[in-house]
């Protein structure tokens, strides 16, 4: 491995001007792709194999024509005098609902309040229902804005009018927090490498690869229906390690500059070395991110496989487009009064923060272990209260007018009614499909915990009926999840439930069925990759369980924030609520994937000095004193990148940016830079153990770069055996 990415590196050095120009033509032929792109991105989710999916592709199939898929508006009217059925406030609701039906070409149609009876029993609030026969993110801006003059025309009228529904829905878009972000990783790589082109280096490979990835997968969106998140996250994801591979490129090429080396033979050796460190490590995330297919969800599959995509083209673009730039960069890439003959030599011996940190650490292994490992579970603790869920429009910040909307319902016809259950009754086999859909209703409305239960209505065929059951509690509520589960008991195979409330709960159910069987897949590859990696059999070990501790501790803090409200206010958190169901698993496999960065950036130094003849405490000093410094600069810039995320209009993304940006700091500082040494420092030369018969069937990658030192490449000079006594 070491070898081959030594000759790319000297090869991507070499012919640089090859190189950037092949570059350059990807992100222009991904760019033309993406602008010419004429499909949107969706919103919506699908889950295979549950009871609320296939109770919607039947509506689909036996309601052809009523586009149970396509949006909906619910525009809700309240009185200020109280009372609706006043002559001038029902002419009120009835224009609107005139203008509502001819301000879209979309609409399918407009239900009347007062034909409908959908008027609260005060007579104070009501609702008519649009349907439209396109998807909320096929609607156009005008469509919306038809939307919204009718409910302005009811408000002039001296109504209170506010939308819900799905039809005001938008692609999500980020904040400007992203821009100060990327400022504030501009900043430290300023201050990690004191020099504006060195620290230039690893943003521009960044955005390119960041660019690549996203073009591509919009221009792909409308044809594979991928989520409209999906290039949200790559680009999160994207941005991050892009960032960090190339950092580590960059500092390990000025370190073999500063041993003395000729600048091709030290780009080959940086690729060489670090270069391997991050194949292994973006394999890691590669492997987390795809590994969520096996849920089997497929806004899910397309997040990871998309994100995965993203971080496999990082690795590529930093093992060949920054050993280019650093051809064209020069001298550039060294602090200015490093440039010149021998200077890159200075303060080689001066004993830097990480190395006091490490000898630090060695005196006190089981003092500092205890203080993390207890650290991280007080933190973890919130995480027995997770409670998860799909978003609707009551986790929406109340200055919103879906908000508004849900509020006004709940308080005109009880909390229930934001959450109805669709019940559909395939009646094709019963010999009375009236009666067969009487006998639902009737067992439905006798079950605990149910407001209302509709009349069923049948298709023109007759042989399904439809009945909407409205539940006392409020959707996301442990009692309406008890009631889906009551409907789905009592009433037989051939009556099936959906509804946003139902699908949720499925949701949950599939995700905490497949948790487990991921976690198995996932951790084990990574395992067999880490033991070629480390040629060890307790330094993964020690790897996975310290990103368990990561992942737990970080749920724990995303469950005080969003579920409890704690600081919510300093994160933008509007309105508490359940987590988003897909919010854990995602998040475990992006942690695990990270957290793996930096084990083996970390680690592999520690490995290498080992190798070469130091002792194991010796090894973990010298792993610091190269790779602190820089683990510590890629974490901050990782934090940087997804805290940007935070403003992120779509609650999803917004959560994951905090839960990412909170992981990575657990990871980084507490688990990599504390624990990890405690627990070398108590095993010694165990942590390097490798029994005999794995030694012979695991392959030796070579991830240290020893064959370097043993016919490719020249010597600095005598004695340096790979061994570097610079500071980066």
């Amino acid at each position: 491995m070491a070898t081959f990415l030594y000759r790319l590196g000297q090869f991507s050095f070499r012919r640089r001007r090859l190189v950037a120009l092949i570059w350059v033509a990807l992100l222009a032929v991904a760019g033309v792709g993406a602008a010419t792109a004429s499909s949107s991105a969706s919103t919506s989710i699908t889950i295979p194999g549950t009871e609320a999916q296939r109770a919607f592709d039947l509506l689909n199939e036996r309601f052809p024509g009523t586009s149970a898929d396509g949006a909906t508006a619910r525009v809700v009217f309240q009185a200020q005098d109280g009372d609706l059925t006043d002559a001038a406030d029902r002419a009120a609701v009835e224009q609107v609902v005139g203008q509502l039906a001819t301000g879209s070409e979309h609409v399918l149609g407009v239900v009347d309040p007062f034909q409908a009876q959908a008027v609260s029993e005060d007579g104070a609030t009501a609702y008519a229902q649009v349907s439209y026969d396109a998807k909320s993110t096929e609607l156009g801006d005008a469509d919306r804005e038809a939307l919204r003059d009718a409910a302005q025309a009811g408000r002039d009228a001296g109504l209170t009018v506010e939308i819900g529904g799905d039809a005001l829905t938008e692609i999500p878009h980020t904040g400007v927090t992203e821009v100060i972000g990327v400022a504030v990783a501009a900043v430290v790589l300023v201050i990690t490498f004191g020099s504006l082109v060195a620290a230039g280096l690893p943003l521009l490979t960044a955005i390119v690869g960041v660019g690549i990835s996203v073009a591509v997968i919009t221009a792909l969106s409308g044809p594979l229906e991928l989520n409209s998140t999906t290039p949200i996250l790559a680009m999160m994801i994207g941005l991050a390690v892009g960032i960090d591979y190339a950092l580590f490129i960059v500092s390990r090429y000025r370190a073999e500059l500063a041993e003395g080396r000729k600048r091709a033979e030290a780009v080959g050796r940086a690729v060489g070395t670090a270069g391997s460190a991050v194949v292994f490590a973006g394999l890691t995330v590669v492997i987390a991110l795809a590994g969520l297919a096996v849920v089997n969800i497929p806004i899910l599959t397309s997040m990871g496989l998309a994100a995965a995509g993203a971080v496999a083209l990082a690795v590529v673009v930093a093992l060949t487009l920054i050993p280019a730039l650093l051809g064209f960069a020069g001298e550039k890439v060294l602090p200015r009064r490093a440039r010149g003959a021998g200077a890159a030599e200075r303060g080689a011996t001066k004993e830097n923060l990480g190395t006091r940190w490490a000898r630090f650490v060695l005196r006190r292994p089981v003092a500092v272990l205890l203080t993390g490992v207890v650290g991280l579970g007080a933190v973890a603790l919130p995480a027995t209260s997770l409670e998860l869920g799909l978003p609707d429009d009551g986790s929406q910040p109340t200055s919103t007018t879906q908000r508004q909307a849900y509020d006004l319902l709940s308080d005109g016809f009880g909390p229930g009614f934001n959450g109805p259950l669709t019940v559909t009754v395939d009646a094709r086999g019963a010999a009375d499909p009236g009666a067969e859909a009487e006998r639902v209703a009737a067992t439905v409305s006798g079950l605990d915990d149910v407001a209302m239960v509709t009349p069923a209505t049948f298709n023109e065929a007759g042989d399904t009926a439809v009945i909407t059951v409205i539940p006392e509690s409020k959707p996301n509520s442990a009692e309406t999840e008890g009631l889906v589960g009551d409907i789905r008991a009592e009433t037989g195979d051939e009556v099936l439930v959906t509804g946003q409330t139902a699908m949720a709960i499925n949701v949950s159910q599939k995700l905490n069925d497949a948790l487990l069987p991921y976690l198995a897949l996932v951790v084990g590859l990574a395992f067999v990759l880490l033991m070629a990696v480390f040629r060890s059999v307790l330094v993964p070990l020690k790897a996975a369980l310290g990103f368990l501790l990561s992942v737990v501790a970080a749920l724990g803090a995303v469950v005080a924030v969003f579920q409890w409200g704690w600081l919510g206010g300093l994160f933008g958190v509007d309105e508490t609520g359940p987590i988003m169901s897909l919010m854990p698993i995602f998040m475990v496999g992006v942690v695990f994937g990270l957290a793996m960065d930096y084990e083996v950036f970390l680690v592999t130094r520690m490995r290498e000095a080992y190798v070469h003849g130091e002792s194991p405490t010796e090894a973990v000093v010298t792993g610091f004193r190269h790779g602190a410094r820089v683990v510590a600069a890629a974490a901050v810039i990782m934090i940087s990148v997804f805290a940007g995320f935070i403003s992120s209009s779509e609650s999803m993304v917004r959560m994951i940016g905090f839960g990412l940006a909170v992981a990575v700091l657990f990871d980084a500082f507490v688990v990599r830079m504390a624990i990890v040494p405690a627990v070398l420092a108590l095993l010694g030369k165990a942590a390097w153990w490798l029994p005999r018969p794995l030694e012979r069937v695991i392959p030796n990658v070579d991830v240290e770069g020893e064959r370097l030192n043993h016919g490719v490449g020249d010597s600095a000079s005598s004695g340096v055996a790979g061994r570097e006594t610079s500071r980066v």
